[in-house]
């Protein structure tokens, strides 16, 4: 087996099938995530010590996504945020959280997703961002980079921003991750136009779109990233750690629209 010119493993994948597939997991996932959504006694549980919730919107969503994968591709195998890992035979991994932005969620913002990727051994093949709530599903993956709304379909494509003083960067928390991360956060966001915070992954589809520049994170896990990985690759834009190596397992994260800014973004990242 063999990767195309984009580094992607296609000798095995019929891909009309696959988005056939995703199309029919984020459509089960809206129906889930939007029966619970800004509706009266809806509960949170906490996952940690620190509040980090789960909802039985998050498990009915990713429940739901397993449903259908169990019927049209049950040789693959599995990673969810709420379920955790399934093993397959076919090489290829779903890697699905139901509700990215849970925080989001429970406070009634139309900011959270639904994130579904298709990965191989060497990472994210194809993947899709969906926002059940203002019905906007962003896709990427070889020879697909659009996205679908309420104001129809359109191409995704990042902008040409190379000048960091030009850059209107985001992130999900103030705080970032960890003292350290977060003051070399705060040495890229001196130097930038805009920087705004609470997006989850929405933040990863504006930059697809070409709505902003830069999206910096840190403590993330592989359901967290490799759906936007694969949507912001597609869309002409780089993803990779804050050192410029694979990010897909998680961790710090930067995705930047164009090289100029990455490179930017990384150097004042790494100082100290």
């Amino acid at each position: 087996m063999s990767r195309d010119s984009g580094g992607f493993l296609l000798s095995e994948l019929d891909l009309n099938e696959i988005w056939s597939v995703i199309d029919q997991m984020a459509d089960a996932a809206r129906v889930e995530t939007l029966r619970h959504f800004r509706q009266a006694g809806l509960e949170a549980q906490s996952k940690r010590v620190d509040f980090d919730p789960v909802t039985v919107a998050d498990r009915g969503a990713e429940a739901a996504m397993r449903e259908i994968l169990g019927k049209r591709r049950p040789e693959d195998a599995i990673l969810g945020e709420e379920y955790g890992a399934s093993a397959g035979t076919s090489g290829y991994t779903w890697v699905l959280d139901p509700i990215d932005g849970t925080r989001g969620y429970i406070s009634g913002t139309p900011t959270w997703g639904v994130l579904i990727s298709l990965a191989d051994a060497h990472g994210p093949v194809l993947g899709a961002i969906d926002q059940p709530y203002i019905r906007e599903r962003f896709y990427g993956g070889p020879g697909r980079a659009e996205m679908t709304g309420p104001l129809g379909t359109k191409a995704l494509g990042v902008r040409g921003t190379t000048d960091l003083s030009e850059t209107v960067l985001f992130t999900t928390f103030p705080e970032v991750g960890t003292q350290e991360d977060g003051a070399a956060f705060r040495r890229v966001a001196e130097h930038v136009k805009l920087t705004r915070y609470g997006c989850d992954c929405y933040a990863y589809a504006l930059l697809a779109a070409g709505q902003i520049d830069l999206v910096i994170e840190a403590g993330l896990e592989a359901y967290d990233i490799q759906a936007p990985i694969a949507v912001i690759e597609a869309a002409g834009g780089i993803v990779t750690d804050w050192s410029g190596g694979p990010v897909h397992e998680g961790g710090r994260a930067l995705a930047a629209a164009t090289p100029e800014l990455h490179r930017a973004a990384m150097a004042l990242l790494a100082e100290t």
